[in-house]
């Protein structure tokens, strides 16, 4: 009898502590109901009555849409059948959105995912044990997601060893190049197609300069930036290793004979008048609406396939793209577009669920990219689609606010002007592309914090004026050179060798 009651107790005493949420906020082995939910959950196949309902905060950077809601309500009908959850969608403007996410940080606000990415905080937030770890939330509640990504996608998303956010899986690499005014090409009859390197592009620069008067050739300096992408995987002040090197060895490429050519090349192209007058502060969008408005004719882009019929459909604009160097992925690569799970979440076991569900489930993909089907969109095809009658690029109401940043991309409608095989393409080109000797390497730079920001200044000072081509390259490095000593660049090159090597080691 004694241990009937002792039973009857333990019985009780479990379901008190369910419904009081025990676990809430834990290391994400239990949903904030204290249930553990079963593999279906993770999956979102089928909706699990044992989970309480809870609210998804997703944060990531975007004009807020006009239709913002109505996506969101949406959304969070499907998701209330799958998961027992709803969704909050927290775009936040580009320009606002290192001031506003600090604040949420320091603040502790509670939020569940959030985008990041290798240019945008993701080492410096996770080591700061922003984000948590994701190993063992994916093995139970986002077990669709390792088939999905592939283990060079995850391997180039760890940072010493360890997953803190899960990438998008989409281009798997940069490819490197230009957009250019279609109109032009025609009326000039350029040939693309044997477009393979620089100098073809200097041939074409050429014949706009001398014909058309009122047209730039070439707007913004951030070629360069996708230059030295192209050819070096960077660590940190202008340590980098080269592209095809076969040893784990970073090199000074401010003092590399490659990188001093092609500043001399810039030179050139500044002398022959061939830049905007904005070089300085000019960025790919201000190429694109100088092409938009017949003022420019290229504008320097990373690439992938279908990236001009991506960039006509949300510009107005025709353009063509053309290659100057073959993709190449680096760690920062792999690390381009990612969602992390937040210390501060409250069910980190949902919001890996609504992460899985990015990667295997195309319906809520394509609501959170493109909205609602018959207001946003009409389907033309099983995976194509098209605006609804009467709307165009300039009156759509809910514009994808990024769907580059979430989830399976290959899971993505595609409009009724790109390549019905552009997915196939998409992966042909991960395919091809080269992967750098050092993927997955990450520097943390706590180490030499200090001198890192001394050397960013140093950086400020010589950068924007060697990239804009507007000086000499070889009078301005051994200035660059000497300040950079000076602000304690030997010790931040012993540190890079040194993480080097030990990551060598863990391989």
């Amino acid at each position: 009898m004694k241990k009937a009651h002792q039973l009857v107790f333990l019985i009780m005493l479990c379901g008190m502590l369910a419904l009081t949420g025990c676990g809430k906020g834990d290391s994400g082995k239990t949903a904030d109901n204290g249930s553990t939910p079963g593999s279906n959950s993770a999956t979102g196949k089928d909706s699990d009555s044992s989970l309480s309902p809870y609210k998804i905060t997703l944060v990531y950077p975007a004009t807020a849409p006009k239709d913002l809601q109505l996506v969101q309500d949406e959304m969070s009908k499907y998701l209330t059948e799958k998961i027992n959850a709803t969704i909050e969608l927290k775009p936040i403007e580009w320009a606002s959105w290192d001031d506003k996410t600090n604040l949420m940080k320091i603040s502790n606000e509670p939020f569940d995912l959030m985008f990041t990415a290798s240019w945008f905080s993701y080492p410096k937030d996770a080591a700061k044990g922003q984000y948590l770890e994701l190993d063992d939330l994916m093995a139970q509640y986002g077990k669709d997601i390792p088939g999905v990504l592939g283990d060079d996608f995850i391997k180039g998303s760890r940072i010493g060893g360890k997953l803190y956010a899960l990438p998008t899986k989409k281009e798997f690499g940069q490819g490197f190049g230009f957009l250019l005014d279609k109109k032009l090409v025609d009326k000039y009859k350029f040939d693309t197609s044997g477009v393979k390197s620089l100098e073809d592009m200097e041939a074409m620069f050429k014949t706009i300069k001398e014909n058309e008067p009122g047209i730039t050739p070439i707007v913004s300096s951030k070629f360069t930036n996708i230059w030295e992408a192209s050819n070096y995987d960077g660590i940190v002040a202008n340590l980098a290793i080269p592209r095809d090197s076969k040893e784990l060895k970073a090199v000074d490429t401010l003092e590399d004979p490659k990188f001093i050519e092609f500043y001399k090349r810039m030179h050139q192209w500044n002398q022959n008048g061939w830049f905007d007058k904005d070089v300085l502060t000019s960025d790919a969008d201000q190429g694109m609406n100088m092409i938009k408005a017949g003022k420019a004719f290229a504008v320097a882009q990373s690439l992938k396939p279908g990236k001009d019929k991506e960039m006509s459909l949300s510009s107005g604009v025709d353009v063509i793209q053309v290659e100057t160097a073959e993709p190449f992925t680096t760690t920062g690569d792999a690390q381009g577009a990612m969602l992390g799970i937040s210390r501060t979440s409250k069910d980190p076991a949902r919001a890996m669920m609504f992460l899985n569900m990015l990667y295997s489930d195309p319906k809520l993909l394509n609501m959170l990219d493109w909205g609602i089907e018959g207001k946003h969109y009409v389907k033309k095809s099983e995976n194509m689609i098209d605006f609804p009658e009467g709307v165009n690029a300039d009156t759509q109401t809910y514009p994808n606010p990024g769907g580059w940043m979430f989830g399976n991309q290959f899971n993505s409608y595609l409009w009724a002007n790109e390549d019905p095989n552009k997915w196939e393409e998409f992966q042909k080109f991960n395919d091809r592309a080269e992967r750098s000797i050092a993927l997955g390497f990450a520097f943390n730079q706590e180490p030499v914090k200090s001198e890192m920001a001394s050397i960013a200044n140093v950086e400020k000072e010589f950068g924007a004026s060697l990239r804009s081509g507007a000086v000499d390259p070889e009078k301005i490095l051994a200035k660059w050179i000497e300040k950079r000593k000076a602000a304690g660049f030997d010790k931040v090159k012993a540190e890079v060798d040194k993480q080097l090597a030990e990551w060598a080691q863990m391989k």
